[in-house]
């Protein structure tokens, strides 16, 4: 089987947050079990030497104003196709925002470029590799499947997979004429959404399948509550929507092996941790308190992820002796917000803006458990990180965050079964209760550590999941051979 992965960002090349973690696993977790994979992202200025050593596949003169060019490249156990337009993606900074931190005024074109090139390599662009299936993810490859629709020719058929319905990818409708669209598309049961057009939309609308990231999101969708306007697209689409949980690279992911520790462990030697803890109390100017939990934040700063509550929640979190390191960006009355924290609570509450890589697997390594409060989540990485490092996950029960963490409640405790906690409703009550119940379990080490155990145990790689969506794609060709 052939499969043409497009999507916006793919780790380690270019991320901004879990759809590239996502990216750079799945097509080798599918590449083991045998399919022929290629990934295609923007060549952005960060992968420039990488399209330096790669090879010319197609040529695009005129791509929305711009020279373009199809570079194929095998980088990190992944065949790259990189969309070379520096008209484009010649931009410094974030890949979707402009120094003022809006969106680039052209990121229609950009992403709609990147969408009419999916379809060209699904209909014959390259003249040696032919898909059989595409999966396109996130807004930024909607129009994937409306360049299809509007072909005129047989395609193969299209999985869109929907990491966070809240970011559809919305635009004036006068941009259709620019990107080459039939208005003939533009309808309430298309790419239209309340007068503009909508990336995610097409997708949604004109896809074989639909996935999304966690069983319990799909399942969310469906509502008014969490379908983001489109709730009523997702009931008359039910039938093709499925969940298929997110997993995590357990090579990257490696508290044995990871050189970004101060010291490595495992789930038979844990004592490493403690090393951790200790160079994370000193790089966050945290005072060492070995009888209370050290807790972490790695997150946007948005509403979203719920941690204008947990603000709420930091005097009783330092009243009970505990301790939080932060690492983040986002909206700005937030970073305000948990920087005056910082100094209000010195020595108990340390926090670094921005986003660092290295030191969020320090964090994982060193911390005692992890915060998730938020109001939504389609799945989740961090707290499979955290249940990979043995970072006891404290989490609001929704999304892929129900469907990975097991509560530590009375009877899963007495099943030794529990590798975190959830809490519903999603309120800075609830976080509270929460974080007192983990004071409290880490208080009985010897519980803490068999929870620590399991945690680290816990089935949070790609297998599963690469065989269910490959199950998925070989059910869309044996419908196809059928008809």
């Amino acid at each position: 089987m052939k499969l043409l992965f497009v999507a916006s960002e793919c780790a380690p090349f270019i991320k901004t947050g879990g759809l590239a973690d996502v990216i750079g696993a799945v097509p080798k977790a599918l590449a083991a079990l045998g399919v022929d994979v290629k990934v295609l992202i923007p060549a952005y200025p960060a992968l420039a030497d990488l399209a330096a050593r790669g090879s010319e596949l197609a040529h695009f003169p005129d791509l929305f104003g711009g020279d373009a060019r199809l570079i194929a490249v095998t980088a990190e156990g992944l065949n790259l196709l990189l969309l070379e337009a520096s008209h484009l993606f010649d931009r410094p900074g974030n890949i979707y925002l402009d120094a003022k931190g809006g969106d680039w005024a052209d990121n229609h074109l950009r992403y709609g470029a990147l969408s009419k090139v999916g379809a060209e390599v699904a209909t014959g662009a390259l003249t040696n590799w032919h898909p059989d299936v595409l999966n396109v993810h996130d807004w930024q490859a909607g129009l994937v499947s409306a360049y299809l629709r509007q072909a005129g020719k047989p395609v193969p058929p299209l999985v869109m997979t929907v990491h966070n319905i809240a970011f559809q990818g919305l635009f004036d409708a006068k941009v259709l004429r620019a990107l080459g669209l039939q208005k003939s598309l533009f309808t309430p049961s298309g790419m239209e959404y309340f007068g503009q057009l909508g990336f995610l939309k097409a997708g949604l609308a004109f896809s074989d399948r639909i996935t999304t990231v966690s069983p319990t999101y799909a399942r969310e969708l469906v509502s008014s509550e969490f379908g983001m306007g489109l709730d009523g697209l997702m009931r008359a689409r039910q039938a093709d929507l499925s969940g298929i949980l997110n997993g995590i690279d357990l090579e990257a992911w490696n508290p044995e092996t990871d050189a970004e520790l101060a010291q490595t462990y495992s789930v038979r030697g844990l004592k490493g941790k403690a090393a951790n803890r200790t160079a994370l109390e000193a790089r966050f100017g945290l005072k060492p308190n070995p009888d209370t939990p050290l807790f972490c934040v790695v997150s946007r700063l948005t509403s979203q992820k719920g941690l204008d509550l947990l603000l709420e929640c930091l005097p009783g979190l330092v009243g009970r002796g505990a301790r939080l390191a932060l690492l983040g960006s986002g909206e700005a009355a937030l970073e305000r917000a948990y920087a005056e924290a910082a100094s209000r609570y010195a020595g108990s509450v340390g926090v670094i803006i921005g986003y660092d890589e290295g030191l969020s697997h320090l964090m994982q390594g060193g911390s005692d458990a992890i915060l998730i409060p938020s109001r939504f989540e389609p799945c989740g990485l961090t707290q499979l990180y955290g249940l990979r490092y043995g970072t006891i996950p404290v989490v609001a029960r929704t999304g892929g965050l129900a469907d990975t963490v097991i509560d530590a409640n009375p009877a899963a405790m007495a099943e030794n079964c529990a590798t975190g906690i959830q809490f519903t409703p999603i309120t800075a009550l609830a976080l509270d209760q929460a974080i007192e119940r983990t004071c409290a379990l880490f208080a009985q080490p010897k519980l803490w550590q068999a929870m620590m155990r399991r945690a680290m145990r816990h089935p949070i790689g790609w297998d599963r999941s690469a065989a269910a969506y490959l199950a998925l794609y070989q059910s869309l060709l044996d419908e196809r051979g059928a008809s």
